[in-house]
């Protein structure tokens, strides 16, 4: 009697073993990450264009979940067309040592086709930029390759939309209209 239990306590654990070690796979093979993404911003007023970008874009991808999170720190981009520039924007439009980072997350409403080589889905989520969240639906293009995704978004950001004001002496020199391009790679995380 006593070996019959122990027996079946022997293949229920192991059953059980098999079924958490199952559900383990399933759950990270639906999880993936962007170690390194980058984010571009143009702003093209009528006396200048003003470039700038960050290659320190991180984010997680949820498949089962159909949920995402990305952010990056304010203060990684570089380019613009003088250090006075990038110093005003880190100290006077982004207020980069109040708020240190811009993030984007939510949903995914368009289910994404692990099989499909490419395809378009909109992403539904809170975007925080300068410590105000606004919500945004953007559309995103996906590229499967092999056991990743590459992602690429363009899409424009009103600066009032985030409380960003633009003094009027610099009025006709920084677009009230931010363009975005964000790309990346998303990998399957182990």
């Amino acid at each position: 009697m006593k070996n019959r239990m122990n027996i079946r306590f022997l293949k229920h654990f192991i059953v059980g073993v098999f079924l958490f070690s199952f559900v383990n796979k399933v759950n990270a093979q639906s999880l993936y990450e962007c170690p390194v993404g980058n984010i571009t911003f143009t702003s093209n007023a009528d006396l200048e264009i003003i470039t700038a970008s960050s290659d320190k874009l991180k984010g997680l991808l949820d498949l089962e979940k159909n949920t995402f999170a990305f952010n990056i720190d304010v203060t990684t981009f570089q380019g613009f067309n003088s250090d006075l520039q990038k110093e005003h924007f880190n100290e006077n439009y982004l207020e980069s040592n109040l708020f240190p980072k811009a993030s984007f997350s939510g949903k995914i409403i368009d289910k994404i086709d692990p099989a499909k080589a490419t395809q378009t889905i909109r992403a539904k989520g809170k975007m925080n930029i300068h410590g105000i969240q606004q919500e945004r639906i953007i559309n995103v293009d996906l590229v499967k390759k092999g056991d990743s995704f590459t992602f690429t978004s363009t899409f424009n950001v009103m600066l009032a939309d985030h409380g960003i004001t633009i003094p009027r002496i610099v009025y006709q020199k920084i677009s009230e209209t931010i363009k975005l391009n964000v790309s990346g790679n998303l990998k399957m995380k182990k």
